[in-house]
């Protein structure tokens, strides 16, 4: 009774599984196509059924398997809609939520959850949203979305995302949104003890001027982007912060270090909101770009656990009757 079902699709480095976990969801499967981050998933959570082979593609992959599972949630690729690159939505190649239909038509889930950027919910996607519901509603299921600011649920970074929630008719009357929660920290009062890990000096008083939340981070993809905190734009807002936005740095500062520090891969991903525990695979370069796109597990659960409680619900009215 405790335990839900889910399958997730493009599970990245694991943030929306952190989640779904942390949520109460057990996952049947898990299938992303990036080696590095398939490596993540395994290092962290050995049991967890990590697909391998042609079917960690999820244009090879088949849901059928796991007709029934309670939940079917992913974040499919962000590029077709991120004002980042070109926008160019169902003309991407990288656009998966076509194959996101497939999988839900084949295992047909009590509930589904997928989330993506919030240039996703711009007034130039309008007909592809359209039809993104339209054919969801014919396969029996109600849509809703929404955009959530990641710092309104203690993740110390903006990070507004789309959230697309697809129900049963059965349980649409039982689901709601998650209400915002407290005030995140500051990045200086998040990454103080980090930044100070090698006795820098000047950690203090870094902290003292790092007296805001971050700027969204960037992870980029194969095409574009490195391990550095993103455009121009970003670069300049990390400044503001104290941090050099050009790199991402192997070690903290030394005790005598002068200037603006680098983040580590640890302190990127406490600013994603991944716990310290969770480990990443590779060099800084595709640990950063697994941080950078992940989804934020202090708001995948706080999601997740909205869904949990309507599915809970349905199965105690179900017993009852």
């Amino acid at each position: 009774m405790d335990k839900l079902t889910c399958l997730e699709i493009c599970a990245g480095a694991g943030g929306q599984a952190l989640g779904l976990e942390g949520a109460g969801f057990e996952p049947l499967a898990l299938v992303e196509i990036e080696s590095p981050c398939r490596k993540t998933l395994k290092l962290n959570r050995p049991k967890w059924n990590v697909i391998e082979g042609e079917e960690s593609d999820l244009k090879q992959f088949s849901a059928i398997p796991y007709k029934g599972v309670d939940l079917l949630a992913g974040g499919v690729p962000c590029p077709p809609f991120s004002k980042a690159g070109k926008q160019l939505g169902k003309d991407d190649e990288r656009d998966l939520f076509p194959e996101a239909i497939r999988l839900v038509d084949e295992c047909r889930p009590k509930a589904v959850m997928l989330e993506n950027v919030r240039g996703f919910l711009d007034a130039r996607f309008y007909k592809y949203r359209e039809d993104l519901t339209n054919q969801l509603k014919k396969l029996g299921y109600v849509v809703e979305w929404k955009l959530l600011n990641s710092s309104d649920y203690g993740v110390s970074q903006l990070r507004p995302r789309a959230v697309i929630i697809a129900l049963r008719k059965d349980l649409v009357d039982t689901f709601t949104w998650p209400v915002p929660q407290s005030s995140p920290k500051t990045v200086g009062a998040l990454l103080h003890d980090l930044m100070a890990a090698d006795g820098w000096h000047g950690a203090l008083e870094w902290a003292g001027i790092a007296n805001a939340i971050a700027p969204t981070l960037v992870g980029g993809s194969k095409k574009h982007g490195g391990p550095d905190l993103g455009p121009t734009r970003a670069k300049q807002a990390w400044a503001k912060l104290g941090v050099d936005g050009m790199g991402i740095a192997y070690e903290p500062p030394a005790q005598d270090f002068i200037g603006m520090p680098r983040l580590t891969i640890p302190m990127a991903a406490r600013v994603q909101g991944f716990p310290d525990s969770w480990q990443f695979f590779g060099k800084k370069t595709p640990a950063y770009r697994q941080i950078g796109n992940a989804f934020p597990p202090p708001v995948a659960e706080a999601v997740a656990k909205q869904l949990a409680s309507c599915l809970r619900q349905r199965r105690i009215y179900s017993l009852a009757v």
